[in-house]
């Protein structure tokens, strides 16, 4: 009878237990139904401000592994191991992922994945807001902001003309006509072009009106000098400025190359904010376009840097958001991936030592040009010995067997005698081997072994020179933010942000 009673007793709790857990579980189905609402529902959004004032940052080639390895160079400089420090938009409230492949192939390259971005269309690689078959041209939303009534500013570390800054103003059956896209920037009536110089300005041979000119005669007022710059005012009407530091491609400097004389990418964006603010609004496209190229090089150390300097643009436009948080939409994202980054090599295992990477002080860019003098100087007298020592200057690397954190493994020491071996010969020679490309992509072989020697003693690998197919995050804070949840492809950039602006427009 006691067994019987305990029986019933235990019976009881386990009912009760039952009914309690059903409550609960069906408390947090509630909760998560509420939650999944709060960042998805129509009725949700259609109750909010449509923004005012509209920020698009688009990391070039910064796909996730870019952006991680920033956060865990970030948290090695805290000395902790392992720790990832958030970059500032990694930490916005609407976070998703974006497919990138154009119409003609699974890998894009900038104009097709900026032609999607800007206006919703998928369009073959190579080609600048028109249709595949080059016979539509694809209205972009920076022109739809500017028939809104709103100012629109164009923003690039590269030269201005060049694919992904390109798609917002122009139309062009190949983003190598630079000349007619510079052309077609001065006949835009944006209000603020910044970055790097217009490429091709005269034309491929030097003989046509210089970009410069016609935009002057458009009414833009241009600008290359940093204090003229910094004195602007949005009196001083439409702004076309360049940074008075500039490589030789035309270009802002590499950030990790960069001295006070430059005017950098968080630079254009704070005066762009004071230029652009009126009573309609704003449009802002920001790009970051040399983590691309880093990335290209296989450089790990300056795709990093340029990782952290479009993070501090995009902190611009935050201090600006939260002056202005219900009329303000930031979106955060790349248009692909570029160099198959890896952050892990088989040679270190299950470990990374990003803290190596600040051994590096200067670029790849940098670092060819100074081999390039050194060459041109010594002619048949280089030595590898004088070369050696420009690597430990500039990178930390060493000869040194006792050096257990920098110095050299036999195997290293001899790619690097391989790639000075290589250097020696023509370089036209060199464009031909198939070896040598697999081994050294077209880059300057001394640099690229370099680059991939200190990247796989942090624990950093490359599987290519080109972009890849993978997709991308984007992330989103302030006005309509939450539509920017999920995965989708990039072609709903356009649309989320239309959508978000208020923009009725109705594609072909």
């Amino acid at each position: 009878m006691l067994k019987s009673k305990k029986w019933v007793k235990g019976l009881g709790f386990l009912v009760i237990f039952t009914i309690v857990s059903a409550i609960l579980i069906t408390v947090c189905m509630n909760v998560n139904a509420q939650t999944l609402t709060k960042y998805s529902s129509t009725k949700q959004i259609s109750q909010q401000k449509n923004p005012k004032y509209v920020f698009l940052f688009i990391g070039d080639g910064n796909a996730m592994a870019q952006i991680n390895a920033a956060e865990n160079f970030l948290g090695s400089e805290k000395g902790k191991n392992p720790y990832s420090e958030k970059l500032s938009f990694s930490k916005f409230q609407a976070q998703g992922m974006t497919t990138t492949y154009s119409s003609d192939s699974f890998i894009t390259d900038s104009a097709a994945a900026g032609t999607a971005i800007a206006t919703g269309h998928k369009t073959n690689s190579g080609e600048i807001s028109m249709s595949p078959d080059k016979k539509i041209s694809y209205k972009t939303i920076a022109e739809l902001a500017k028939e809104q009534g709103k100012k629109v500013g164009i923003v690039t570390t590269t030269t201005i003309n060049h694919a992904t800054p390109a798609v917002f103003y122009a139309h062009n059956e190949s983003r190598r006509n630079y000349y007619n896209i510079g052309v077609q920037l001065a006949k835009s009536n944006f209000d603020y072009f910044a970055g790097g110089a217009i490429s091709k300005n005269k034309g491929r041979k030097g003989d046509q009106i210089d970009v410069y000119k016609i935009a002057e005669k458009e009414g833009y007022k241009i600008v290359n000098k940093k204090n003229v710059f910094e004195k602007l005012t949005a009196k001083d009407g439409k702004i076309l400025a360049t940074s008075p530091i500039l490589d030789n491609d035309g270009s802002i400097p590499y950030s990790i190359d960069q001295d006070e004389n430059v005017i950098n990418l968080a630079d254009f964006t704070r005066k762009g904010i004071e230029l652009l603010d009126n009573d309609k609004g704003f449009f802002m496209m920001v790009e970051g376009g040399k983590i691309d190229w880093a990335c290209h090089a296989n450089d790990a150390a300056s795709s990093i840097y340029e990782t952290l300097a479009f993070d501090a643009a995009v902190q611009e436009a935050i201090k600006f958001y939260r002056k202005h948080p219900h009329e303000t939409l930031i979106v955060v994202t790349g248009d692909h991936e570029t160099g198959g980054l890896a952050l892990g090599f088989a040679g270190t295992g299950y470990s990374n030592f990003y803290e190596k990477i600040k051994n590096q002080k200067i670029s790849y860019y940098k670092f060819t040009s100074m081999l390039n003098d050194y060459f041109k100087e010594k002619g048949n007298d280089v030595k590898f010995a004088d070369v050696m020592n420009m690597i430990t200057e500039n990178f930390g690397l060493n000869a040194d067997k006792n050096d257990i954190e920098m110095g050299l493994s036999n195997y290293e020491l001899q790619q690097l005698k391989d790639a000075f071996q290589i250097r020696r010969e023509d370089k036209a020679l060199r464009r031909y081997s198939d070896k040598q490309e697999l081994l050294y992509g077209g880059y300057d072989p001394i640099t690229v072994t370099v680059t991939h020697i200190l990247n796989q003693k942090s624990g950093i690998a490359w599987t290519s020179y080109s972009h890849t197919g993978i997709p991308v995050p984007t992330f989103a804070q302030g006005q309509y933010s939450q539509l920017f949840n999920g995965y989708y492809d990039n072609t709903e950039i356009f649309n989320k942000l239309k959508e978000a602006m208020n923009i009725k427009y109705f594609m072909h």
